[in-house]
C-alpha cells in the first residue's frame, strides 16, 4: 500500500506547538504500519498544491478514527487547511542541508551556499526540532566566524519580507539581554517618535527571560500585529512595538528562537544574527546596541563586551547600518518589576513622571534615546540628552504613548498578581550583591512571562543600607501553586540579594 495514494481526512484536536508543524495520527493507522512510520518520523504531508514536513506524533486513545489524522494549529496554518480535507503523506526526500550541520558539528567552516541552504529549509519547515538544535549546538560557543555570522544574518534576511520606508533615517535599538527588567524600549520609542524619528520597533518575546519587550508590551497593548497593521501605526505615530513573530521579518529566526528557549540557550554568532536580519528586515539604517556587563548577566566582562561590540560593528558595516554601542553596567536589574505587568508599571511610572519612578530605568531610557536622537542631522553630538529629557518630563513621551497604543488597538491596564510573598533581610547591613540570573529564574518559577502577572519585585538595589526583616524583594504569582514552587528555589541558593554586615 502507498502512503501517497492513501488519503486520510482532517480532524481538528486543536492542539498548538507554537512554530512546530506536527501530524497526529492513530498508533495502528494503516498507513503509519504500511509505511513503517514511527513517532518522531518526519511526514511530508500534501494538501493541493502544498506541502509541509511534519514530524509525528502517535494516538491510542481514540481520539481519532480509522481514515483520520490532525495537525497541529502551526501545521494547519501553513497548509491552510479546514476540517474534513483529504491530505496525502508520503516519506520526505533527503535533505542536503543536513549534511552541511553535520559538516559544522564537526567543526567545518560553512560556505555561503551551505548557509543559505540551511536557513531556507529552517523556514519552510523542513527541519525538525531535533535538527534544529543541533544546528544551535554546532554554532554555540564561538563556533561562527565573522564570515559565517555576515552570511548567516544575510540568509536570515533573505528567507523573510523586508520593509521599506520613504524616510532617509530609520532608527532602531536593542539590548543584547540577561539583565532583568531592562525595559527600556518601552520608553525610548515614545521619546524618539514624539521628536519627530521613524521607528518601526519589533521586539522578540522571551527565550532565556522572564519577560520579552514584547511580552510586556503586550500586557498594555496588543503587539500580534500583522505588516499592514504595523505599516499604518508607524505611518500614524512614527512608530509601533509589535511582536516580531507576527510579521515574519525573519521566519527562520523565530523558529530558532523557538528552539533556543526550549535549550535555555544563547549563541553568540546566532544573537548577532538574529539580531541584525531583524533590523535590517525592518528596514533600519541606525541602530544603538547595549551590552550590559555583571557577573550574573549575559556578558560578564569588559573583554567580551569589546570584542561583542566589534563583531556588532563589523555585520553593521557589512550592510551599511549605522550603529552606535554602548556598553553599560549589568551587576543589577534595571527598575523594580521583573515580569511583563511588573515590568509594565515601572515604564508607567517614568512615562507618566511619577515621583516614585524607577530612577535607573529613567536613566538608562534617557541614554539611549539621546543617542538616537542625535542620529538625526540637526541634532549636535551631546545636545540628545537634554531634548530627550524636556520630552518626558513635558509629557509628550507619555501622550505619544497613549497614541501608539491607541493605533495598536488600545491601551490597557496590566494585571495584578493574586498571590505574593516576601523575602526579608536577615539582619541589617548593605545590600553586597544581586544575582541577577537567579532573580529571572526565580520570576520564571513563578510562572513568568507565560502568566503575566508573575514576577518579583526588587525593594534593596545595591548599596542601599537595610535593617533586619526589611523586605528586599517579593515574589508574584497568579496561583498558590505557582507561588509556592517559586518559594522552594530559596531553599536550593544562597541568598539571591545579599546583605553584607555593617559592625
Amino acid at each position: 500500500m502507498n502512503a501517497e495514494n492513501t488519503p486520510l481526512r482532517l480532524k481538528q484536536l486543536g492542539i498548538d506547538t507554537y512554530k512546530e508543524a506536527v501530524i497526529f495520527m492513530r498508533k495502528d493507522c494503516h498507513v503509519c504500519r504500511s509505511e513503517g512510520f514511527e513517532v518522531h518520523a518526519r511526514v511530508r504531508v500534501t494538501l493541493g498544491e502544498k506541502s509541509i514536513f511534519a514530524t509525528l506524533n502517535t494516538i491510542d486513545n481514540g481520539l481519532l478514527k480509522h481514515g483520520e489524522v490532525s495537525l497541529s494549529k502551526y501545521a494547519w496554518q501553513l497548509l491552510d487547511a479546514k476540517i474534513d480535507d483529504v491530505v496525502k503523506l508520503s516519506h520526505p526526500h533527503s535533505l542536503q542541508s543536513l549534511s552541511f550541520v553535520r559538516s559544522k558539528l564537526y567543526g567545518n567552516s560553512l560556505k555561503s551556499f551551505e548557509i543559505k541552504h540551511i536557513i531556507d529549509d529552517i523556514a519552510k519547515g523542513y527541519y525538525s526540532d531535533i535538527n534544529i538544535a543541533t544546528f544551535l549546538s554546532a554554532c554555540a560557543g564561538g563556533r561562527l566566524n565573522n564570515v559565517e555570522i555576515i552570511e548567516l544574518t544575510r540568509a536570515m534576511v533573505d528567507a523573510g519580507e523586508k520593509l521599506s520606508w520613504t524616510n532617509n533615517v530609520i532608527v532602531d535599538k536593542h539590548c543584547v539581554g540577561g539583565l532583568p527588567g531592562n525595559r527600556t524600549t518601552l520608553i525610548v520609542l515614545p521619546i524618539v517618535a514624539a521628536f519627530g524619528l521613524i521607528m518601526p520597533k519589533t521586539s522578540s518575546r522571551a527565550i532565556t527571560s522572564p519577560s520579552g519587550t514584547a511580552d510586556t508590551m503586550e500586557t498594555l497593548a496588543p503587539v500580534d500585529l500583522n505588516v499592514n497593521a504595523m505599516r499604518k501605526v508607524v505611518e500614524q505615530e512614527g512608530g509601533c512595538i509589535v511582536w516580531g513573530g507576527a510579521v515574519s521579518l525573519s521566519p527562520a529566526d523565530d523558529i530558532l528562537i523557538r528552539v533556543e528557549r526550549a535549550m535555555d540557550v544563547d549563541s553568540e554568532g546566532q544573537l548577532i544574527a538574529s539580531l541584525i536580519s531583524k533590523k535590517i528586515a525592518a528596514g533600519a539604517t541606525h541602530i544603538v546596541i547595549d551590552i550590559p556587563v555583571g557577573s550574573t548577566v549575559k556578558v560578564r566582562s569588559l573583554n567580551t563586551a569589546q570584542n561583542l561590540a566589534a563583531l556588532f560593528k563589523t555585520v553593521t558595516n557589512e550592510f551599511n547600518i549605522h550603529s552606535e554601542i554602548i556598553i553599560t553596567d549589568g551587576s543589577q536589574p534595571v527598575g523594580r518589576g521583573i515580569g511583563p505587568a511588573l515590568e509594565a508599571k515601572d515604564v508607567l511610572a517614568v512615562l507618566q513622571n511619577q515621583s516614585d519612578a524607577p530612577n535607573d530605568l529613567k536613566e538608562r531610557s534617557l541614554l539611549i534615546a539621546a543617542k538616537i536622537i542625535e542620529f538625526s542631522p540637526t541634532v549636535k553630538m551631546g545636545e540628545g540628552k537634554k531634548i530627550a529629557s524636556e520630552i518626558l518630563s513635558s509629557g509628550k513621551a507619555w501622550k505619544k504613548f497613549q497614541s501608539i497604543c491607541d493605533a495598536q488597538g488600545g491601551l490597557r491596564e496590566p494585571p495584578t498578581a493574586s498571590f505574593t510573598h516576601e523575602i526579608t533581610a536577615k539582619h541589617k547591613g548593605r545590600v553586597s550583591h544581586i544575582d541577577n540570573r537567579q532573580l529571572s529564574r526565580l520570576a520564571k518559577l513563578a510562572g513568568a512571562p507565560h502568566d503575566p502577572a508573575a514576577g518579583v519585585k526588587l525593594y534593596a538595589p545595591l548599596e542601599k543600607l537595610v535593617d533586619k526583616d526589611e523586605p528586599l524583594f517579593s515574589i508574584h504569582a497568579e496561583s498558590k501553586g505557582e507561588l509556592q514552587y517559586a518559594i522552594s528555589l530559596l531553599s536550593e541558593v544562597d541568598d539571591i540579594v545579599q546583605v553584607e554586615a555593617l559592625e
